[in-house]
Formats: C-alpha cells, sequence, structure tokens
C-alpha cells in the first residue's frame, strides 16, 4: 500500500520539528494547542523525528494525540539518532543547521544508522510518544549538510542497516513505508537507484517548494514518478521566508531569495490569493508527491494552512508564473493537472484524485 492510499482526510499533514522548540523555547500548552488546532481542523497525519529538540517534540506529539484513538490518525517519525539518557555539556554540532534546537533537550545525541539502532530507535520512540506503533519511518539526514564529506560513508552503514532493518518491518506488515528523510536529493537519489533494497517511500525537506526544486526535477522526481515511489514534501515554506520569515535553509535568508519571495507575493496579491496557497499548491501538482507537511507552533497558523489548501487558484496565475520564470520551465503545475484531467475525461479514462477542483 502507497503513503496515498494509506492517508486519511486529504495530503495535508502537519510537521512537528517546531514543537521540539526549533529556534524558539515555546511553552508546553502553546505546542499543545497547536496539535489540538490540527486534529480540530482535520489534520490526520503528523510526523516528527527523535532530533527534534531531543525527543521533545515525540513526548509533546504522543500527549497531545494521546486525546484520540490510534487508529484515526497517520504517524511517522525517523531513525538515525538515539537520544541518550546523559547531559550532553560539550557545544553541540549539527553541521550546517547550527544551534537549530538550542532550546531542546540538553540530553546527548548520538548517530546511530545500523541495524540494532535503528530497532533501538524506534523502540526508544514509542516510549517517548507513548504508542505502540508507527506508519512510515525516514532514515534522517544521512546527507552532506549534517555529515559533510562523511556523508557517502554513512549511507552505506544505512544502506546495510537501516534499510534493511526497515524493509524487514514492511514484509512483516509492521511498517506502510520506509524511506529517507533528508534536507537533500542527492542521498535519495542514491536510494531510488538500488537494486536490492529500495525504499517505497520519501521525505524530502525543502527541496521542492516554489523557491528551490530544479535540483529535485532533474532526476529525483522523474525517478520517484516511474518508479511509483512516493515522496512526502516537508518545509513546503522554505523555512518560513515564503509567508512572511527571515530564514531559508534555517539562515538569514540571502537577498536573491528576499528578492523572488518579494516577486511571487506580488503576484499571489494581483490574484488575491495567499502564497500559502500557491506553495501547497504547487508541491501537490508534482504525480509523485503524496502529501505536504508544513511545520507549525503556533494554533492560528494550522488554520492558515487549511484554508490555504482550499482556495481556488486561477489558472491564469499558473500561466503567469511560468511566463515570468518564477518556476522551471518543468515543473508540474496545477494548471497542467487539470488540462490532463480535462483530456482524460474527454476520452472517458479515470483521473483519480485531483486536489485542484
Amino acid at each position: 500500500m502507497s503513503i496515498r492510499e494509506y492517508l486519511l482526510n486529504g495530503p495535508l499533514g502537519f510537521g512537528a520539528a517546531p514543537l521540539g522548540n526549533m529556534f524558539r523555547d515555546i511553552p508546553d500548552s502553546e505546542a499543545e494547542a497547536t496539535v489540538d488546532a490540527a486534529w480540530q481542523q482535520g489534520t490526520r497525519y503528523y510526523d516528527t523525528a527523535p532530533f527534534y529538540g531531543a525527543g521533545l517534540s515525540e513526548m509533546r506529539l504522543g500527549k497531545a494525540l494521546a486525546k484520540h484513538k490510534r487508529d484515526e490518525y497517520r504517524l511517522s517519525t525517523k531513525v538515525g539518532r538515539l537520544i541518550l539518557d546523559e547531559i550532553d555539556h560539550e557545544t553541540r554540532n549539527f553541521g550546517e543547521k547550527g544551534d537549530l534546537f538550542k532550546h531542546g533537550r540538553p540530553n546527548k545525541i548520538v548517530y546511530d544508522y545500523t541495524e540494532q539502532g535503528t530497532m533501538k530507535s524506534i523502540e526508544d520512540s514509542f516510549k517517548r510518544l507513548g504508542i505502540d506503533r508507527v506508519d512510515f519511518v525516514w532514515i534522517h539526514d544521512v546527507a552532506r549538510d549534517f555529515h559533510g564529506n562523511e556523508w557517502v560513508a554513512q549511507f552505506e552503514t544505512a544502506r546495510k542497516g537501516a534499510f534493511r532493518a526497515l524493509e524487514s518491518l514492511l514484509e512483516q506488515g509492521v511498517i506502510k513505508a520506509w524511506g529517507l528523510g533528508t534536507n537533500r536529493v542527492e542521498p535519495c537519489e542514491l536510494a531510488v537507484e538500488m537494486t536490492d533494497v529500495c525504499p517505497n517511500a520519501l521525505l524530502v525537506a525543502g527541496r521542492y517548494t516554489l523557491l528551490d526544486h530544479s535540483h529535485a526535477l532533474q532526476r529525483l522526481m522523474p525517478a520517484c514518478e516511474a518508479k511509483k515511489i512516493d515522496v512526502v514534501v516537508g518545509g513546503p515554506y522554505s523555512s518560513g521566508v515564503l509567508v512572511g520569515g527571515t530564514r531559508f535553509e534555517y539562515a538569514p535568508a540571502p537577498p536573491e531569495i528576499l528578492a523572488k519571495v518579494e516577486r511571487i507575493k506580488n503576484l499571489c496579491d494581483r490574484y488575491n490569493i495567499s502564497i500559502k496557497s500557491a506553495a501547497l499548491h504547487f508541491a501537490l501538482a508534482h504525480p509523485a508527491v503524496a502529501a505536504v507537511i508544513p511545520g507549525a507552533s503556533k494554533p492560528a497558523r494550522i488554520a492558515e494552512d487549511q484554508a490555504a489548501l482550499k482556495e481556488t487558484i486561477p489558472d491564469d496565475f499558473w500561466s503567469e508564473v511560468r511566463r515570468q520564470q518564477l518556476v522551471s520551465a518543468n515543473a508540474p503545475l496545477p494548471v497542467d493537472r487539470k488540462k490532463q484531467a480535462q483530456a482524460a475525461a474527454s476520452v472517458n479514462e479515470p483521473t483519480g484524485t485531483d486536489f485542484f477542483k
């Protein structure tokens, strides 16, 4: 079963990285209220990871979701890092991400992509989340942005360890999907070309957005479409810069990015649509994309996301986006899917689910 077939209540999920105190110290009450708001708005897919605040995100998410029956939602977490009971007294090194979770728990975090480490990570996640199963599992950050030149060696460790452990869980029916969860496309490209053990899904964060998608379109997205590997798009707002924030790739946005955001925003204003809507609909327009999971740490943001998904965007907007070269020439757009659906309908062919009606 693919991710898109297994999702409940649509393709919009909840990225729980902010619940790990990403960038700021969030009160427990605010974190819980944000998850409650997501549930009330109909969100039924939640994604977290041990790395997010050294287990804090999982603990907060698990507490909030404990109010609901386990069969009523889908849940994913990640492997590749173990959260130890000991306190980390040294300066943490999160690769290019710097002090991303400096407000999280102080527990020591260690990498472990082995089979044993993978099973230990899942077991620990169960305890923090307070549940007995997850639906999807992602191998987290086995890429250059966290490992530098050692990322290929770490990938090989994961291939021999985490890949095989998760494939076994999939074959046993313990999980419904597994794959990589990274901010880079290179390890995902390697993974989809594997012939012995190949993931059936991917979580690609920040690499298929309005601002950054050309690299993913070169090889990764076509390969996923051809092999029917579902893609979950994380970070659709590009670390927040698309929706009024100042960060891109978790760092201060450079002038050229801010200039492009301004161009997109001006076009959205002209057509009286939200830039959030444009970002979500763009990501979901690619045939390989099964879901999109923006992050949030404030309840009000949840309603905005749901409203954005339901917005109707004029075809002329997308034509103008393409004409102004705000997206890659080969990027699938909602208007393309609509034309394909109309063409298929004219010959009485089934078109499947269309989120852009």
